[in-house]
């Protein structure tokens, strides 16, 4: 039995709730949370049993595939055998010694301190993306996992999406060839655009807190799902702005009541090349007035048989195949439970899951930490490029050799 302490209670919280729910309700039982702590106790006790805490804070999004819409949820919701206590302090419940792990949606500034004061104690790590501030950080997390023999994960739960997962099936296949271009486009969104605080968490428009804008928090989960299905990449060329210098948080009437200075990107553009060969284009904007433009059908990979335009593989010669109907139909049984456990298909479920077994089987997650960084470094390697004006190396990004834009983030902390 993994006795899990909670750390932060982000506005993500509910989405990992609700996969740690879905598991006991698909019957895995080898685990609790046992513990929770925030920087505000209340909004920590609002999460605990139902009936209890505070009004609980309704969803930041409408919109049903954002986790950021997952509805409140309490622990006793689905653990009625154990009280998750509340703690003060992250100290307080590593000294408790009630806990064996640590599940991390704190905001970022304070992924790497939470990780490596769980480690140093002991506890296997699993961090909500994006992974850590800056490369560095997140490389010293990586570091002090590897030298204590512990897990460490982030929640890329992009990774684990049914999407995601056939794509791989299909290129694994063969069903698309070698991978030649890969796009995905977006210019501004249906909820945060022209100049919203994004999820009404000022943080991610703030360097210092939030590291970087639109080219960090979309740009993980994106650069995750590239790597996964493309390889590597070598090269980075890109342009941001900062179009909207404020943003605010309105109420039903319109009246701002919040408003935020913003000192990081709320727009990027970028190609890329692969390290395989293969070329990307990629884009994404907070910003954008009258209405948002997009690619539809999301990521695009075109191959030397095909193309995969969302589930649709479109071979030469005009033969059209729904990916998931030729997963269902020819992917073999014991492959389809491992890449969907209990037939799950909430991502987050997945993610804790595969963290939980990781930690049992003395391995980390498939989002492991270095996958966590690698994201960062193709992430970061945007404000680099961008940063310079010319294109750079996203190994050199990683090994800290180009560090330019991250440079005043690292001298903050201390690292």
């Amino acid at each position: 039995m993994i006795r899990i302490g909670i750390v932060g209670a982000a506005r993500i919280l509910p989405a990992h709730l609700r996969g740690y729910k879905l598991l006991r309700e698909a019957g895995y039982h080898d685990f609790r949370i046992t513990g929770i702590t925030s920087r505000n106790r209340a909004d920590a006790e609002t999460f605990v049993k139902r009936g209890q805490g505070g009004t609980p804070r309704a969803p930041v999004s409408k919109n049903p595939s954002d986790p950021l819409s997952a509805p409140h949820i309490y622990i006793s919701d689905f653990q009625d055998d154990v009280d998750a206590k509340v703690y003060a302090t992250l100290d307080e419940m590593l000294a408790d010694g009630e806990v064996d792990a640590l599940d991390i949606p704190a905001t970022l500034h304070v992924h790497h301190t939470a990780t490596l004061a769980g480690l140093r104690a002991g506890k296997h790590c699993l961090v909500q993306k994006p992974f850590a501030i800056t490369v560095k950080a997140g490389r010293l997390m990586v570091e002090e996992a590897r030298n204590r023999g512990l897990s460490l994960g982030v929640v890329e739960n992009v990774r684990y999406a049914e999407a995601t997962r056939i794509a791989r099936w299909a290129i694994d296949e063969g069903l698309l060839g070698e991978v030649q271009m890969a796009a995905w486009w977006d210019i501004g969104t249906a909820e945060w655009s022209p100049d919203k605080i994004v999820a009404e968490t000022p943080w991610r428009h703030q360097k210092l807190i939030g590291g970087a804008g639109s080219s960090l928090d979309i740009g993980v989960h994106w650069f995750d799902r590239l790597r996964h299905l493309v390889g590597e990449i070598d090269e980075m060329s890109a342009v941001t702005r900062i179009f909207e210098k404020k943003r605010f948080t309105r109420d039903a009437s319109g009246q701002v009541v919040q408003e935020v200075d913003c000192d990081v990107d709320d727009a990027f553009f970028a190609s890329m090349q692969f390290v395989g060969g293969a070329i990307g284009q990629m884009s994404f904007t907070w910003a954008g007035h009258g209405e948002m433009t997009n690619l539809p059908q999301g990521l695009l990979l075109y191959g030397s048989k095909g193309c995969i335009k969302g589930d649709r593989l479109v071979l030469d010669g005009g033969e059209e195949h729904s990916l998931k109907a030729l997963f269902e139909q020819r992917a073999r049984p014991e492959l389809k439970e491992r890449l969907f456990p209990y037939g799950l298909r909430d991502t987050f479920a997945i993610g804790a899951l595969d963290f939980l077994r990781g930690i049992g089987e003395g391995r980390d997650p498939e989002t492991s930490g270095e996958e966590g960084v690698r994201d960062l470094a193709a992430s970061y390697a945007i404000c680099e490029a961008a940063e310079l004006g010319r294109p750079v190396k996203v190994q050199d990004v990683y090994d800290g050799k180009v560090d330019a834009y991250q440079a005043p983030i690292n001298r903050h902390y201390g690292l």
